[in-house]
């Protein structure tokens, strides 16, 4: 593993930037407020690729996240570490499942399901549907146990998330900033 995302702590937030011209930013900070992940996602592409770098400087690319196909509504993204060009695993966005509530599979290097983020919420998240300003709420689950939660924060204005993996001792921090990032990134979009 990589050291440097390693030692990150396992507690971040994670916000959109209010403006943003021709893509979005994402910014994710540790607890104290300090800067962890700067995230640029270009604009246009018709092959998503986003990366996650460790300034505002993009002057240290960590991790590289490519979609597999184009506009695909069940899209797989690959998560790769841009130091070392391992393969960490992928984020599979439920297709159908996820009109009626967000959900992803978390893949392994070799294509195996291995945990899932699911929204949850019971009624709310009809609800949501609807009425967008609700906050969502995520359970993180990796090798049958639950390592972790994404929620938003109540804010109409900006993208949002607590995140918390401090349960998930066997979950590599990596694939967990990853699919934080396609949170941000696909799901917000639609938000």
């Amino acid at each position: 593993m990589n050291a440097s995302l390693v030692q990150v702590q396992r507690q971040y937030v994670a916000k959109k930037a209010l403006f943003s011209f021709l893509g979005n930013t994402f910014r994710i900070f540790d607890t104290t407020g300090g800067l962890q992940f700067y995230i640029k996602q270009k604009a246009f592409k018709l092959k998503e690729e986003i990366n996650v770098f460790a300034d505002e400087q993009q002057s240290e690319k960590r991790l590289t996240i490519k979609a597999r196909g184009i506009g695909d509504f069940s899209g797989t993204y690959d998560i790769v570490d841009a130091t070392t060009g391992e393969s960490l695993g992928a984020g599979q966005r439920s297709g159908f499942k996820s009109m009626f509530k967000d959900e992803w599979s978390i893949l392994d290097a070799d294509g195996g399901a291995v945990g899932r983020v699911v929204e949850t919420g019971g009624a709310m998240i009809f609800i949501r549907k609807f009425f967008k300003f609700i906050p969502q709420k995520y359970q993180v689950e990796y090798l049958g146990d639950v390592v972790g939660s994404i929620h938003q924060k109540f804010n109409p204005f900006q993208l949002a998330y607590d995140v918390d993996f401090s349960a998930a001792s066997d979950f590599d921090p990596r694939l967990g900033v990853g699919m934080v990032v396609l949170l941000l990134a696909i799901e917000g979009a639609q938000a």
